[in-house]
């Protein structure tokens, strides 16, 4: 086993919450790094989603191999749930694509991802890759394995199990499994030859874990003597953490999926199992047979040679001492002709030099946003803290690749520079958001037409400055992408990254705006200022038979930053319809229609969204009663919001607040999605929320997963939610109590109500329950058997309790009329009769 290696060790022992923050490595995570430059195998991890990472093998093969270790993730998670937050579809996806860059940054790993968009779950792999459009993902597959060039591929999912887990992890391993004979393959999207070059992967395997055989115990039992085994419960001493606890610190940057994770300690075994390519005579090593030295590359010989003699030589007081010879081996580098270990060690060299220096160099925007066209101002720091001879020879500017300055300033040891440099941005400078966004996506993939960036795991930011550092007579460019910082009072010094955004953005407040009648509704449009000075004229679009006054409002914001909301009076036609209002500005004749959506936590970098600023609008025909109703949030959802457009009046009811006399109050209490999983105070709370049913009121619980409730008392009979559920979003619904007032008052529920749901008809179904639950309907997904749990109602005391799966929560932020109006339904059920009297013991 080679010796115990460590490359990212600053981004262990110092957690940072600002992924922009100045990388300030110590002594001994350089030596590791300088270790890994005379490493030269790749391996690549394969699934589908954000948390499907092996994090423990990951971190290995980095840290303990030194490999070069990439995640192709074939989605970016857009189609889960959220823990944190009430973003889901594609801002959750932003959110997760964030968490996996901050996984990566912790266990050395590099993040990829491919086009498709997560839809949601899936039963089987035909399903998935129907709606995914398979040539497109295979597509980048294959173009992920041609850059990234990986001499071993491990597949966390098993090719040959369809129909045994979610339908997206089977197809990552089958699409891995066929890119294998293709990727060398010149025939094969040649058009992707313009920018790489065919690629021949020597291994393929699959990862096998517990779960895949159905408990540890069979796992165990299983012979597993013809599967090459790893021994990843490594010590690291230099940090005093073990293999497992860096990978558990990696996986709980999941947070919007709850995956706080706690390390272990101790000896540990991955296993992998080899589905193509050559068979290793050393079969517990990946690499065997594979040269991973320098040797592998034309002329690389006596690069390795130099690299191990500043290994051997390095002094951990004085890591300039290297720097020489770091130079001499850039320079060597950088005569290669294999374009792809020359532009990876240069960089990783760069960064050695700079931490062996001390080398501290940035540039700061002193405003954290600008527009297209715009001059902005840096403020530029360079400080060689070494004794090693340095000279700034010149600056810079990205994306111009205009030279801007040139110097002659000597950077003397510990001697700090700081000067301005103002920067003017093209006109056709594009706005920092989500490059996958940009364009229109389907169901199942985005649309990403540039073919360099696909698999780009970041926001492209272009707004940069390069350093031209000269030492030892060679001229080393060293890039620095634009910051924005400032100090918190409380936190201390606070990074961003410049933004670049439209001179005005604009946002209709309420994304569904509902219309029982004809009555007109002051609508809420939000105007915020790009820049300085900004002076146009809004308006709220919608179609003729729509009526809006006034038809257009001047506005002037003075400074950049400043918002301002106006009001529209629109009054709907009189005949059922649903359209889209769109929010329009207009600034000397150019057209701004784009919303911001800013999405800041404190685990993650924070992200830009910019959406067309547009508004469902729903003349519908719902009847509501005046329920006062008392809403206790879960994981997080819009339900709440939905409601008030309703016309309900709505509390959010804080679980530790739960008393009689507050319950007393409301009419109706919901319960937001994962309220029992994610919760703890529910637990204490269910007599108090069972008695309010009781005397009369009504509980409706929303969806919970099977595993982690708070309590198993989630209902005062009998209930337990399992892993049914109905993909299909329009899969037939048959009525099983076509009589029963939630489907007749004050609303006629019919199959019509069904229609244009999105992702999902609903999700952990319950499949065992008391005989006082009535089912309400029943629908399956093609090819299984009718699952009945969906809206499950029980009379109780005098009250009703209610458990329904059905996804209420992605489709009312989407508009979906029917779930307005069953929804309604339900918190109108009232009841004259005693229930049952079997109940659950408190």
């Amino acid at each position: 086993m080679r010796k115990t290696q460590l490359f990212l060790l600053f981004f262990i022992s110092i957690q940072i919450s600002f992924a922009q923050q100045p990388q300030k490595p110590n002594a001994v995570a350089i030596y590791n790094q300088i270790q890994k430059l005379n490493f030269l195998g790749s391996v690549l991890y394969v699934a589908a989603h954000p948390d499907d990472e092996n994090t423990r093998l990951i971190s290995y093969l980095s840290n303990e191999v030194n490999a070069r270790t990439g995640y192709l993730s074939l989605t970016r998670g857009d189609g889960g749930q959220n823990l944190i937050g009430s973003q889901l579809r594609e801002l959750l996806g932003v959110i997760r694509t964030q968490e996996l860059i901050e996984a990566r940054k912790i266990d050395g790993g590099e993040q990829f991802f491919s086009r498709a968009n997560d839809f949601g779950f899936s039963k089987n792999p035909d399903e998935t890759l129907k709606i995914w459009d398979k040539d497109k993902v295979l597509a980048d597959v294959v173009w992920t394995i041609r850059k990234f060039q990986p001499d071993v591929i491990i597949n966390r999912f098993d090719h040959r199990s369809p129909g045994t887990t979610h339908g997206h992890h089977t197809s990552s391993a089958m699409l891995s499994v066929e890119s294998f004979n293709l990727t060398n393959n010149a025939k094969i999207y040649s058009e992707q030859l313009q920018y790489v070059k065919p690629w021949q992967v020597k291994r393929l395997f699959f990862n096998p874990s517990w779960w895949f055989f159905g408990s540890q115990e069979k796992f165990d039992a299983a012979d597993k003597s013809k599967y090459t085994t790893l021994e990843t419960g490594v010590y690291y001493a230099g940090i005093g953490k073990s293999n497992q606890e860096i990978a558990a610190l990696s996986r709980s940057s999941h947070q919007s999926q709850g995956f706080g994770s706690t390390g272990a300690r101790g000896n540990e075994t991955e296993y992998l199992e080899l589905i193509n390519g050559e068979k290793p005579k050393n079969r517990d090593d990946l690499f065997d047979g594979i040269d991973t030295s320098w040797n592998r590359v034309e002329n690389g010989k006596p690069i390795g040679e130099l690299i191990s003699t500043i290994i051997a030589n390095y002094n951990f007081s004085n890591p300039s001492a290297s720097i020489p010879d770091l130079v001499k081996v850039y320079s060597m580098i950088q005569d290669l002709d294999d374009t792809h270990w020359k532009d990876l060690k240069s960089d990783a060299l760069k960064n050695i030099i700079a931490s062996c220096a001390g080398l501290y160099l940035e540039a700061v925007a002193e405003e954290q946003e600008a527009t297209p066209g715009s001059t902005i101002k840096l403020n530029i720091e360079a400080i060689n803290r070494c004794s090693v001879d340095m000279q700034l020879t010149g600056l810079t500017s990205l994306p111009d690749n205009k030279t801007t300055v040139k110097y002659k300033l000597f950077l003397k040891n510990n001697n700090d520079q700081k000067f301005k440099l103002e920067i003017q941005l093209p006109e056709t400078m594009e706005y920092t958001q989500p490059y996958w966004l940009k364009e229109k996506a389907s169901v199942g993939m985005y649309t990403v037409s540039n073919q360099e960036i696909i698999g780009v795991p970041d926001i492209i930011r272009d707004v940069k400055v390069i350093f031209n550092i000269k030492i030892g007579g060679v001229e080393i460019p060293f890039e620095r992408t634009v910051v924005y910082k400032y100090n918190d009072g409380v936190k201390g010094e606070m990074y961003n990254f410049l933004d670049i955004v439209p001179e005005v953005t604009t946002s209709i407040l309420e994304k569904v705006l509902i219309f029982k009648d004809s009555k007109s509704k002051l609508v809420p449009v939000k105007v915020r200022a790009g820049k300085d000075g900004i002076k146009g004229n809004l308006q709220l679009e919608l179609p003729k038979n729509w009526m809006v006054s006034p038809k257009e409002i001047s506005f002037a914001l003075d400074k950049r930053g400043t918002e301002q909301t106006f009001y529209f009076e629109v009054t709907p036609p009189s005949n059922f319809e649903e359209v889209f209002a769109k929010s329009m500005v207009t600034i000397d004749n150019q057209k701004f229609d784009k919303d911001q959506t800013i999405i800041d936590f404190n685990h993650i970098t924070k992200q830009l969204v910019l959406k067309s600023a547009e508004s469902k609008c729903i003349r519908i025909d719902l009847k509501t009663t005046g329920d006062p109703i008392g809403y206790i949030m879960g994981a997080g959802d819009e339900v709440p919001e939905s409601l008030v457009q309703m016309g309900y009046k709505v509390t959010l009811l804080k679980p530790e607040e739960i008393t009689p006399e507050k319950l007393d109050q409301f009419n109706v209490i919901i319960t937001g999605v994962r309220a029992y999983n994610t919760v703890n105070a529910l637990a204490n709370k269910q007599p108090l929320l069972f008695d309010f049913v009781k005397s009369g009121k009504t509980m409706i619980v929303q969806y919970n997963t099977n595993g982690r409730l708070v309590t198993e008392k989630i209902a005062p009979y009998p209930l337990k939610p399992s892993n049914d559920r109905v993909t299909e979003e329009n899969a037939k619904v048959t009525f099983l109590a076509p009589n029963h007032p939630v489907l007749n008052t004050p609303n006629k529920i019919t199959v019509k109500d069904f229609e244009g749901w999105t992702q999902e008809q609903g999700l952990y179904y319950p499949n065992q329950y008391d005989p006082a639950f009535t089912p309400i309907i029943s629908s399956h997904d093609k090819g299984e058997s009718d699952k009945k749990g969906a809206l499950l109602v029980a009379p109780y005391g005098k009250g009703y309790y209610i458990y329904t799966g059905l996804s209420f929560f992605r489709e009312l932020p989407e508009g979906v009329s029917g779930a307005y109006r069953l929804l309604s339904n339900i918190i109108s059920l009232k009841q004259p009769i005693e229930a049952p009297k079997q109940e659950l013991k408190n």
